[in-house]
């Protein structure tokens, strides 16, 4: 597939094919005027006598230092490599692409004054299939992603690493062995480069196309612990949630009562059933996880407009008073919008984890649930899913701490120059494990709520419902009695992760989750 760059044009839709797999990128011819322009601006400005910030003058608190002609080069590539200081396990290879994806898209607005050969070198390692290796940790998301997208220029120069299958190998060779030449810096272009949000961007949708199929398995498995507990799918009433109007909670109870249509378990008990309400695990499922989509998508709104953003300092504006064209001094690279939706994501991501750990205590509480205690055929003798639920509320014990907003925080560097930061790279980098978590959550309610089911048989759920609960017995028994259940989880948890379940859910006729019109 190749995908075609139009600046500040990148749809949801590209970002996430290229965060999947290695696309083709090439850029539209439209952007090269905008690109030159403002390249001959900043060369201008090399060669002229006034001080301009960053490309004859030093950086950050540094930047009342002259920096004579001959040296402007140099300044550039000891930029890059005073700045490669990152440390920690390298980022994966989805968001090494993304970065790179998005640096290109960003410099090709025309605002940055750098060389075209600079974006054709970008777009030539991704294209390629390398990975620059970028170690995960070092950036405040002020300033730019400095660290990390330095470690990604120094491959570019032939000085840093790339990952070849997992193994960290010279850049120079494996640049040379793809027949690309190793990019020399001019003018500004070491600063266009590492100054910019791309790193806690592409962290942060990383985490967005990660935690899409989760959510959409959170749906189909909450529904299912509906059924699993004879729960009444009258809280999911439409006339409920048009009286609130938030468009989250309405499209997740018309998703849910799509899922549980049909079912033969709820049909059972509609007569003769003395519990008024469910348990609010239960019935404010659309009000807690429709609040979470709604997040989700103001993230994903937030997150496509940074991807499209030029947040390099300083900015080329090639029509000047003069008519010459100026470079101004800004903050774009400041990454508070990013930090704080990814402080919303991991919110989001920390709440469908702890409803389901609810659910799944609900569901082992016979006192709630009228179910065998723990879910246990012969309680006592077995302890069921006893333990698995304290696995579960580990996790979420461990998300409430993870989702602790990042972007609060902030510690001055550059000796008090860059004294207000976002954390951003750090709020979006630290969403993965939490997507871990609530995964295993997941994975864990769909083993008790299926084994729920069994004990409501001969009795069927819904269609889709039964499906849900087909697949997961592809891969896991029923458990009648006690035995080593961590490989279930895991497997279970696949499935929450791969999609499957999700594919369940998008067969039906439910609103757009993510891209609603």
């Amino acid at each position: 597939m190749t995908i075609q760059i139009q600046p500040g044009q990148l749809t949801l839709e590209q970002l996430q094919a290229i965060h999947a797999e290695q696309q083709q990128l090439t850029l539209a011819t439209s952007a090269n005027e905008a690109i030159r322009r403002s390249a001959a601006v900043v060369q201008k400005a090399a060669h002229g006598q006034e001080p301009v910030y960053g490309v004859n003058t030093g950086f950050g608190k540094l930047a009342n230092q002259r920096i004579s002609e001959g040296d402007l080069d140099l300044l550039q590539l000891n930029l890059i490599r005073s700045h490669s200081v990152g440390v920690g396990e390298p980022l994966e290879p989805a968001v090494v692409r993304l970065m790179v994806a998005l640096k290109a898209a960003s410099l090709a607005r025309g605002h940055s004054g750098v060389r075209p050969e600079v974006i054709d070198c970008l777009l030539a390692v991704h294209n390629a299939g390398l990975v620059p290796y970028v170690p995960s940790q070092g950036s405040v998301g002020a300033s730019g992603d400095l660290a990390p997208l330095a470690h990604m220029t120094l491959a570019l120069l032939g000085e840093g690493e790339m990952l070849v299958n997992g193994l960290r190998k010279p850049a120079l060779g494996v640049l040379q062995e793809a027949g690309i030449t190793p990019l020399k810096l001019a003018a500004k272009e070491g600063l266009a480069l590492i100054n910019g949000t791309q790193t806690s961007t592409a962290l942060a949708l990383h985490a967005f196309f990660r935690f899409e199929p989760v959510l959409e398995a959170a749906l189909v498995i909450g529904a299912l612990t509906v059924d699993a507990a004879r729960g009444s799918d009258g809280p999911f009433d439409p006339r409920i949630h048009a009286l609130r109007g938030q468009l989250g909670q309405i499209d997740v109870a018309q998703i849910y009562r799509a899922l549980l249509q049909g079912s033969a378990i709820r049909l059972s008990h509609l007569q003769g059933d003395d519990r008024v309400q469910d348990p609010y695990c239960l019935r404010c499922q659309p009000q807690v996880v429709g609040a979470c989509l709604d997040t989700l998508r103001h993230a994903a709104k937030v997150l496509l407009i940074e991807a499209n953003a030029v947040t390099d300092n300083p900015l080329v504006f090639a029509e000047g008073p003069d008519g010459q064209g100026v470079l101004v001094s800004g903050g774009n690279f400041h990454a508070e919008p990013v930090a704080q939706v990814a402080d919303g994501m991991a919110i989001a991501i920390a709440e469908v984890g702890a409803i389901a750990e609810r659910r799944i205590a609900m569901l082992i509480d016979t006192g709630v649930s009228r179910l065998p205690p723990f879910l246990a055929a012969d309680a006592g003798l077995n302890s069921g899913f006893m333990i698995a639920h304290v696995t579960a509320a580990s996790l979420a014990s461990e998300n409430k701490s993870l989702a602790h907003p990042a972007s609060v925080d902030s510690l001055p560097t550059s000796a008090n120059q860059e004294d207000h930061v976002s954390m951003a790279t750090f709020a979006a980098r630290r969403l993965q494990p939490m997507i871990h978590n609530t995964a295993h959550i997941l994975g864990i309610e769909l083993l008790a709520s299926a084994q729920a089911i069994e004990f409501l048989r001969p009795l069927k759920s819904s269609a889709a419902l039964e499906d849900a609960h087909a697949l997961l017995r592809t891969q896991c028994a029923p458990m009648m009695q006690d035995r080593y259940l961590a490989p279930e989880i895991e497997r279970a948890t696949a499935l929450v992760l791969d999609g499957s379940l999700a594919r369940i859910l998008r067969k039906l006729d439910t609103p757009a989750l993510w891209f609603p019109a």
